[in-house]
């Protein structure tokens, strides 16, 4: 059985980063609902992730969206993270919201606007710079509506020329994060649709490229763990966009849909040695809060990732491979069913007690009268959401 002490070792140890736009005002095509207490600009937002950081002991920084999260001087908000107590994490472009961007970015037929496209990028690893962070995280809404619209080997080849230019880049100890979906916005091809595309791009730009899963970017019935696998024993699993889906990207709170799932992708993390630092695999959330209180929202999801991975640590490896080795197909899933099984709560509540934390992470944010606070310092100005 796995060593009780290696254990809570590993969960002291995994950093689970927020998203700087879930604590923003969010939602859905049909509505984004105001919510009170919603920062006013990235400041504020990195003071709530400190927050979700104190309460959890576990999410040390905060992922940054550009121009959503743009300031005069990206140094003084690195510096007023660490201020409070975190690091700014991974910066996430936006090459997707304006006008110019409708018939793509990179990948556009326009040469002016995949250079405007290329420029911002750039720009965004610049603040990398200014920020100290080292990930780069790149999703593009690129792709075609209608059969003929645009040639998709010719867009491909665009996509390899920008995403070599920002590669080249990046600094020594900075990495490329390619993100792909399945649809949407595009609804005939999407330029980057799958893993095995952004995959293929990875393996030609070098090391320092690697694949970010998004849980909810996948077809009905895709068997997300096997791509975690296979990703990771090539050496190029990036990281994670953590959410649930019940039907398409819907980004709801990690582990509500299907925290089955959850678990047998964390085995596959733990199994594959992915739970160590040198794996460098990062493990984000990508979220939206539409009808949950984004604080509180965000603790329920930094604990489910971290029940999730207690679990699967807790998966007899030796065991296991025994039973596989054997072919005892009955006895390998026994193996994973019972660390599944298993109540990890009173685990974890210990952990935080040794790390001077609450037990009760969603209860204590609840009683310590936080919302309430930033629902009267922000009652003025406007509030930060989707654009902002």
């Amino acid at each position: 059985m796995p060593d009780r002490s290696a254990v809570l070792a590993a969960l002291r140890a995994q950093h689970i980063e927020t998203p700087s736009w879930a604590y923003g005002n969010s939602g859905t095509r049909f509505k984004v609902f105001a919510q009170e207490g919603v920062p006013r600009d990235a400041y504020e937002k990195i003071d709530d992730a400190a927050t979700v950081h104190r309460f959890t002991g576990v999410a040390p920084t905060v992922a940054l969206h550009i121009p959503w999260d743009m300031v005069d001087d990206y140094a003084d908000l690195a510096a007023h993270a660490r201020n409070q107590g975190i690091g700014i994490g991974a910066i996430n472009p936006n090459v997707f919201q304006e006008d110019d961007y409708r018939l793509g970015s990179v990948c556009n037929p326009d040469p002016a606007v995949r250079r405007k496209a290329l420029d911002h990028l750039l720009e965004c690893v610049d603040i990398m710079d200014a920020t100290g962070s080292q990930d780069l995280s790149l999703w593009f809404a690129d792709g075609t509506n209608y059969p003929g619209q645009d040639s998709i080997a010719g867009r491909q080849e665009r996509l390899a020329e920008a995403l070599r230019a920002v590669y080249d880049r990046l600094g020594a100890d900075q990495r490329m994060l390619l993100e792909y979906k399945l649809f949407e916005p595009a609804f005939y091809t999407m330029d980057l649709p799958d893993w095995g595309t952004s995959y293929a791009h990875c393996v030609d730009l070098g090391r320092r490229a690697k694949v970010l899963v998004d849980t909810g970017h996948h077809a009905p019935g895709t068997n997300i763990e096997f791509i975690v696998a296979f990703l990771l024993h090539r050496a190029k699993l990036g990281g994670f966009h953590f959410n649930s889906r019940f039907y398409a990207d819907d980004d709801l709170m990690v582990g509500a849909a299907d925290p089955f799932q959850l678990f047998r992708i964390m085995a596959e993390i733990v199994l594959g040695g992915g739970l160590d630092k040198a794996s460098g695999v990062a493990f984000m959330l990508d979220q939206c809060h539409n009808i949950e209180p984004k604080v509180q929202a965000l603790i329920r999801s930094v604990l489910n990732v971290q029940e999730a991975t207690a679990k699967a640590l807790l998966v007899d490896a030796e065991a296991l491979r025994k039973a596989q080795a054997e072919g005892d197909v009955l006895g390998a899933n026994a193996v994973l069913m019972d660390a599944y099984n298993t109540d990890v709560r009173p685990m974890l509540a210990e952990l935080r007690e040794d790390m001077g934390i609450d037990p009760d992470p969603v209860g204590a944010y609840r009683r310590s009268g936080h919302f309430d606070k930033i629902r009267a310092e922000r009652a003025d100005g406007a509030a930060a959401g989707w654009g902002a």
